[in-house]
């Protein structure tokens, strides 16, 4: 028996147009899958945890990935392209560092726009707005500078359309351009090219997923390991018979024993998710090269070795067609590298020992800044590890050698030369000064280091992967990451210092002073996260 027309597909309205999509699947799909509006952005796959895809029904701020489309019939849906005054958000977010890879940022900006002017101007009221977010990057100061700076126009500007997000036929262009000094600051704190403007705040700043041609086949991992290609990312979902993951309730563990020794300092860290918002994705046409998977962000080394711009180029050649390659976050954190956990023990001259996760050049960074250190390498069930995360191995030891010095302020100079230091105050305010070079743009610098302040803060106090006896991990949704939320992120100051010869990395070296600072806080219990 036919489906009656009125039950096959869902008639709204979208930012002013009428539209008609499939009766299936959640309004997220029919946004990217149907209409080719990539601003609303896929970051928890879907667990309705990350915020990225929240855009507006009738006026209301709705998290689109668990909205059933069906919902959204004959009422009106307005995304980013969409939102009055877009334009002036974009600038005003940009103006403060507000957006770094841009992944999370339309989805922020479509949530406080919702918002009456009382609680834009209220710290604490954008702060329980972004309740539904998680913003990785900009460590969420930028982000409530942003929001509580935003002067709207009287009376309000009217709609202008946005530079598209949809789906491109072809790749991004390989022209070379000149970067900006904003960008040039950008690429030199993220480790990858990275355009910076008002389009990145509103989602344009060219994710792989966003510029994938629409004929292109979806593959996604199955149940069983292996790459499932559909016609449809919804058919290519059907073929892989997973289940979306779910957080438990096992506790951390510490997955290396001590070292045996006399020491007056020691540090047991567990597994750490980088928590990068878009999860891994390429595509690529056959005979072709494959979009990158850092598209405007280094996710902080995270996906420094990611398979799925190689697995995009084997499949579109096997296939004749292009293909998209994507990652769910169950996937990212099931496979995804993450910091090498450690246990070291210190003698007050500074010698002592350091037993850590088998990576491969986690003994030379670790020796970049503390040489007196013994570094043994030790053989650990578990998620892969990476010396490419955000100063892995080398922060670590400079912590350790920091919190032999008296604090309360931690000063850390990084393996480029970059210097940082930094205290917490007894209300848990974090003050941080970094020198590295050129400045090239203030407020990009600044955003950079507040992010790496609020994830020192986090990977100190609170951050932490659940992994079983096997090396499994168990905590696989966004939020059991133990990322600190906007509501819980204290004050953070940045003194930013001109310094001379060339701009090199600054963040790095914040991260560790901060940690320094947060850990002496604390008390320098033995374990990281304290928190936990």
């Amino acid at each position: 028996m036919a489906v009656p027309p009125s039950d096959a597909s869902v008639d709204f309205e979208l930012n002013g147009t009428a539209v008609s999509v499939p009766a299936e699947g959640s309004l997220l799909d029919a946004l990217r899958e149907h209409l080719g509006v990539r601003s609303a952005k896929d970051g928890c796959s879907p667990q309705g945890q990350c915020g990225c895809c929240t855009v507006w029904i009738d006026g209301q701020a709705r998290v689109s990935c668990v909205t059933p489309v069906a919902r959204a019939r004959g009422r009106t849906v307005t995304t980013v392209e969409g939102l009055p005054e877009a334009s002036r958000w974009a600038q005003t977010f940009t103006d403060c560092g507000a957006s770094q890879c841009g992944f999370c940022t339309p989805g922020i900006i479509m949530r406080v726009a919702a918002l009456d002017d009382a609680k834009r101007a209220s710290a604490g009221a954008v702060g329980q707005a972004m309740l539904a977010h998680l913003c990785r990057c900009t460590g969420w100061q930028s982000i409530v500078d942003a929001v509580t700076s935003f002067e709207p126009t009287d009376p309000p500007e009217a709609t202008v359309p946005v530079e598209s997000t949809a789906a491109s036929s072809d790749a991004p262009s390989d022209v070379p351009t000149t970067p900006t000094p904003s960008e040039r600051r950008a690429a030199i704190e993220g480790g990858v090219a990275q355009s910076v403007g008002p389009h990145v705040a509103l989602g344009a700043g060219g994710f792989a997923d966003d510029t994938a041609p629409s004929d292109a086949l979806v593959a996604v991992l199955g149940a069983d390991g292996e790459w499932v290609v559909g016609e449809s990312l919804a058919e290519a979902r059907r073929l892989s018979g997973k289940v979306q993951g779910r957080r438990t309730t096992a506790p951390l563990s510490w997955p290396i024993e001590l070292p045996h020794g006399d020491w007056v300092r020691t540090l047991q860290t567990t597994w750490v998710e980088p928590a990068y918002l878009e999860p891994d994705a390429s595509w690529c046409r056959p005979a072709s090269e494959p979009v990158s998977a850092q598209g405007n962000g280094g996710a902080f080394g995270g996906k420094a070795d990611t398979p799925v711009a190689a697995v995009a180029r084997r499949l579109a050649d096997q296939h004749g067609r292009p293909v998209r390659v994507l990652m769910t976050r169950e996937d990212v954190v099931r496979r995804g590298a993450k910091r090498p956990p450690l246990a070291a023990g210190l003698r007050a001259d500074g010698s002592g020992v350091v037993r850590v996760a088998r990576t491969a050049g986690i003994v030379d960074a670790i020796g970049s800044v503390a040489p007196g250190l013994d570094v043994v390498e030790v053989d650990v069930e578990g998620p892969p590890t990476s010396t490419s995360l955000r100063g892995a191995g080398w922060v670590e030891a400079a912590v350790l050698l920091a919190s032999l010095r008296p604090g309360p302020e931690f000063a850390v100079e990084a393996p480029n030369g970059a210097v940082a230091s930094a205290a917490v105050d007894n209300r848990g305010a974090i003050s941080a000064r970094v020198r590295c070079g050129s400045v090239l743009d203030d407020a990009v610098l600044r955003s950079y280091c507040v992010g790496a302040a609020h994830m020192a803060l986090g990977w100190v106090t609170s951050e932490g992967v659940s992994v079983d006896g096997d090396g499994v991990p168990h905590d696989l949704t966004i939020r059991s990451f133990g990322v600190l939320r906007a509501v819980d992120t204290p004050q953070i100051d940045i003194d930013v210092e001109q310094g001379d010869g060339p701009p090199v990395n600054g963040s790095d070296a914040v991260f560790a002073a901060v940690a320094a600072a947060v850990w002496h806080r604390a008390g320098w219990p033995a374990r990281w996260p304290t928190g936990r």
